[in-house]
Order: structure tokens, then sequence, then C-alpha cells
């Protein structure tokens, strides 16, 4: 297991028809606070503020297409103009089980990156994939 430890929140929230909104650094737009969303925005500062992971290099919630069905990732990360390294997402509640990490496998049959990451905020685990090898990371990579 990764140990995260987040930067102290700093984000933008807004009532939006009685519903909170946060705003999104990367993709510049409002999105509806969900409890998803909270571990989005706090993993991306973390990768931001403190991996220092340029938001310039970062893809939130992007379509790709699997076979003929369309997914939607939560984070790619890209680093020499390639995907470097996908983050799946879950809201707290959700536990990291093998369905989660099938998810993201499933993810990297179209992205092919070197490291895969899911989270639900409490909980981070990583993978290093070289020459089809996995190693559990102790910690994220620096960029």
């Amino acid at each position: 297991m990764i140990t995260i430890n987040y930067p102290t929140p700093t984000f933008k929230i807004k009532d939006e028809q009685g519903k909170e909104a946060i705003f999104d650094e990367c993709r510049k737009l409002w999105v509806l606070l969900t409890p998803e969303e909270w571990v989005r925005q706090n993993f991306l500062q973390y990768l931001m503020q403190v991996k220092k992971y340029p938001c310039s290099l970062i893809a939130v919630e992007r379509e790709i297409t699997l076979g003929d069905t369309k997914k939607r990732f939560d984070i790619v990360v890209f680093k020499n103009a390639a995907p470097w390294m996908i983050v799946e997402c879950k809201e707290m509640n959700v536990e990291l089980s093998e369905a989660v990490i099938k998810q993201i496998l499933n993810y990297n049959i179209a992205l092919q990156v070197e490291y895969l990451v899911i989270t639900n905020g409490k909980s981070t685990f990583g993978l290093y994939i070289q020459q089809g090898k996995f190693e559990w990371l102790d910690e994220l990579p620096d960029f």
C-alpha cells in the first residue's frame, strides 16, 4: 500500500442549484461534488502539489474505447507525449477489490502505461509494469 499525505485542501466550492460543485483545476470547469469527485480532486492535488506532476499533462475523465465499448477513465498522466500512469478513483466507502484492479487493467489494454494506481482516498495501491511483469509500489514515482 502507498501512504498518501494529502496537502491541505484549498478547493473552490460553490452551490449550484442546491448542490455543491467543485472547481477542477485540470479541466478548468466546475463539476458536481460527489464522494468520488472528492477523492479525485484530493488525489489530483497530491499529484500536482506533492509529486509535482504538471496539470497540463494530466487528463481527467476522458473517454476511451475498449473494443466496442466506450469507458471513461478517472486520471491519466502523460509523459513524453504518451500515457504514463492511470489512476482509478473510487469513493471512500468502496473497497479496492479485484474488480477495481480488473477495471484498470482493462483501461490499460487501450492506454499501455507504466504505472497503474487505484485509490479510494483512504487506501492507495500502485503497480509498475515493465516487460509484462508487475511490481507493487511503496510510493508513487516523482515526475
